[in-house]
């Protein structure tokens, strides 16, 4: 039969260039991924997003199928966002003009319809010009995402090496997940070779180990299942962009409730170190946590909860970890951690227990005064709702740090009958002025009324039985919520981080 039409030559062409487009690196290098369990760059994006959701842009694009990068919209639990996924198996997931292009298209549309930004990296960073390239200027994609930060939630997931200009990516998002054979680095293992003659292998270079460690990225994964999953549930505590609100969720223990085993939970005696972590399994909702940066900075958690059904940040220190002090790694940790609950308008929690910022020779030269200062700008410029209680101890600029103030913008503020606070503890500050029998005795009985003084001078909104932790939290997001019930915008920043 004729070709009526005309059509039949032109689509031919167009399927023959689509299916050369998604065939990736050829039958036989994504048949040997698979065969080694690992997901390629369009089975994870089908795996994060909702079933049928994607539609993929610049299938075309470049000389290589689909220029090594997977790219498009989606959704996530019905909600749109962008996504690109560096496809390995084509020229190593290697940047090119067309991929460069891509890169910042996504951004744009992430920016210009404000929704969420996810990357998916396993690539060797820019490759050589190849015939078939775009050629003169374009646009520049980590500029695009820069241009981002505070306006929309950004993602990234690094699922294999990374390096060169798309690790920067990771460095650019909100959120970092890595899983166990991804590293990531400036240069890879044979140009650290050329160029310094040190010879090095991918893990011992970038791996998690490292990364995490080094606090370049945030979150460790099980596979690439799992790093997607935790994208999801990340995603999963933020509105779409900073012009919405965090969406609330019924998680079946939205109401309020005693702890009764707070008192078991935290001693009395200040010096006796306990485990927050499961002070804050009681205090949240019953559907549990994602703790961000687990493993650096651990004398503080970061946490996404929900109280309430509602989306919370918790800063909480740690005394399992150095008695709660805080140190370089905990403050720069909790300063990122502040800004992106801070810009996004999730409501901050603060859970202190501190002996104050760690001291020491160590401590100093690794810059603890800077990294504090920098966490206190964080916190204080802070105007989402900001809710306080001390445990037991905040000395010094510890207090400062972790928002005991509530002069300070704090919607309410509350302390444990216990709680002790002032410039140092009791037996510090005597050895500091010299202290005879009598004034130490003084400034011992000074320390165990601090909350009560701090009370009646109403450095504190109110002293509350421990076992009404949750319930005076509650009641804080409560008294909040008809300002975080008003139409939001992006943060506006004033000021020069420390």
């Amino acid at each position: 039969m004729s070709d009526a039409s005309g059509w039949d030559a032109t689509l031919e062409d167009f399927e023959r260039r689509q299916e050369q487009a998604r065939a990736m690196g050829g039958t036989e290098k994504v048949k040997a991924r698979r065969a080694a369990g690992r997901l390629d760059a369009r089975q994870r994006i089908a795996a994060l997003l909702d079933d049928g959701s994607f539609t993929e842009i610049g299938t075309l694009a470049g000389p290589v199928p689909a220029d090594a990068l997977v790219a498009g919209v989606g959704s996530i639990d019905g909600r749109p966002v962008a996504v690109g996924a560096e496809d390995f198996t084509t020229m190593g997931g290697s940047i090119g003009p067309a991929a460069t292009r891509k890169r910042w298209r996504i951004a744009d549309i992430s920016g210009r319809e404000r929704i969420p930004l996810i990357m998916l990296l396993e690539g060797a960073g820019h490759r050589p010009p190849l015939p078939g390239d775009p050629g003169g200027g374009g646009p520049n994609d980590l500029q695009a995402q820069a241009a981002l930060s505070g306006l929309v939630p950004m993602v990234c997931g690094v699922m294999g090496p990374s390096a060169g200009h798309g690790a920067i990516t990771a460095l650019l998002c909100d959120f970092s997940i890595m899983t166990p054979d991804a590293a990531i680095f400036t240069a890879g293992p044979p140009v650290v070779e050329a160029s310094l003659g040190e010879r090095v292998g991918k893990q011992e270079l970038g791996g998690p180990e490292v990364a995490v460690g080094a606090g370049t990225i945030h979150n460790t994964a099980a596979d690439d299942r799992d790093l997607l999953a935790q994208t999801r549930l990340y995603l999963s505590y933020f509105g779409s962009s900073a012009w919405e609100r965090p969406p609330a969720l019924d998680t079946g223990d939205l109401g309020p409730r005693r702890i009764e085993r707070m008192l078991d939970l935290v001693p009395r005696d200040a010096r006796q170190g306990y485990d927050m972590a499961v002070v804050l399994d009681e205090v949240v909702d019953a559907a549990g946590y994602l703790e961000v940066q687990p493993g650096f900075g651990c004398s503080i958690i970061c946490a996404l909860v929900r109280i309430g059904g509602e989306a919370v940040g918790v800063v909480a220190n740690q005394p399992a970890a150095l008695a709660g002090s805080i140190d370089v790694a905990a403050a720069t940790k909790a300063a990122h951690f502040i800004s992106v609950c801070d810009s996004f308008h999730l409501p901050l929690v603060f859970l202190t227990d501190n002996p104050g910022v760690l001291a020491g020779t160590a401590s100093e030269r690794a810059g603890v005064l800077r990294a504090s200062a920098r966490m206190y700008a964080a916190q204080t410029l802070a105007t989402t709702t900001k809710i306080h209680v001390t445990l037991r101890k905040a000395f010094g600029f510890g207090s400062c740090v972790m928002a005991m103030n509530p002069h300070d913008s704090q919607t309410l503020s509350f302390a444990f009958p216990a709680a002790t606070v002032g410039a140092m503890g009791a037996a510090g500050a005597g050895r500091a002025v010299g202290a005879d029998e009598q004034t130490g005795q003084d400034l011992r009985q000074a320390e165990e009324e601090s909350a009560y003084r701090s009370a009646s001078a109403l450095s504190f909104d109110e002293v509350i039985d421990p076992r009404d932790t949750r319930n005076a939290i509650l009641s804080a997001l409560e008294v909040s919520a008809r300002r975080r019930d008003q139409g939001c915008e992006p943060k506006s920043r004033t000021g020069i981080s420390p």
